[in-house]
């Protein structure tokens, strides 16, 4: 048995991408059951090969978790005051704002909840590092012209180190400026495109070249030797993803991080799309909406 964590506000979509899959699911709040070898992407986080722990009382159950691992994070749906009295037993998790760039965790941390008063169900094999999938970081609130700039930090911090300085990209729909403001910070060359103005004092920074045009009509005969290119545009799945392939056919970008918004619900056929583009994978980051995460690396 699998359970997911569906993000707030997002269980329509989980539940959508499930019913996609053909998995029947149990909805207990926000976590779903499931007996399927599937890692949802609609998922704050997801608990692997979980087990079910017979308890007879509340020590019971602290002694038998404390067994199992060091690290569990608890998501209530029933008998909540058993349930934290049971967390209140097991080692403290501290959820405190991490730095950009910070080291992951080293030792995996489970989840669990009390399904029923007599029996926990848990993993210590989970999708994520930290307490049901959340990332808070210490953020910058002086700089960055939007939260946007999250999305960025959590995907260098948690799925890919930034690339090496120098290193020219391309930030694609870069108005206001947030996710080039994260790059520049990195000693990355930044082509910002977009056809509204950067925020002024993101476009003063020396390592931002601005050219203020559509995205969509940009040649990449225009910007020759970019290594990766970045998207946060808002438009809609399949006109991001007849971009990309147009890119992707000239062979020069290897590299792509862009954001797949929806507008209304997620068109899963599309999705597919993108991951059927070698070496692709996709996720719901904790900073994401209604929308999810692609990339390729090579």
């Amino acid at each position: 048995m699998n359970i997911s964590l569906a993000p707030y506000t997002l269980e329509h979509e989980l539940e959508r991408e499930l019913t996609y899959r053909k998995i029947n699911f149990e909805k207990r709040d926000r976590l779903y059951f499931f007996d399927a070898d599937y890692k949802p992407l609609f998922a704050q986080v997801t608990w692997l090969n979980c087990k079910k722990l017979p308890i007879v009382s509340i020590n019971d159950g602290i002694k038998q978790l404390r067994a199992l691992g060091k690290n569990w994070a608890l998501f209530s749906v029933d008998h909540h005051r058993r349930a934290q009295l049971i967390q209140d037993g097991l080692a403290k998790v501290k959820e405190e704002p991490i730095l950009f760039l910070a080291n992951l965790p080293n030792h995996p941390m489970g989840g669990w909840t009390l399904y029923d008063k007599n029996t926990i169900i848990c993993s210590q094999e989970t999708t994520s590092l930290y307490p049901l999938g959340k990332c808070e970081f210490i953020e910058n609130k002086t700089i960055p012209p939007s939260r946007a700039y999250l999305k960025l930090w959590e995907f260098f911090t948690l799925h890919h180190r930034p690339p090496a300085s120098g290193t020219h990209v391309l930030d694609m729909g870069a108005c206001p400026g947030g996710w080039s403001w994260v790059m520049a910070t990195l000693g990355l060359k930044v082509t910002a495109v977009d056809k509204a103005p950067l925020d002024e004092k993101i476009g003063k920074l020396a390592q931002i070249t601005f050219l203020q045009e559509s995205a969509f009509g940009l040649s990449p005969e225009q910007v020759p030797q970019v290594d990766w290119f970045f998207s946060d545009i808002i438009c809609y799945p399949e006109r991001l993803l007849n971009l990309v392939k147009t890119w992707m056919a000239k062979g020069q970008v290897k590299n792509f991080v862009c954001t797949i918004k929806f507008q209304g619900e997620a068109n899963f056929s599309v999705i597919d799309q993108f991951l059927a583009i070698p070496n692709s994978k996709i996720v719901h980051l904790y900073h994401n909406k209604h929308e999810l995460t692609w990339w390729v690396n090579k």
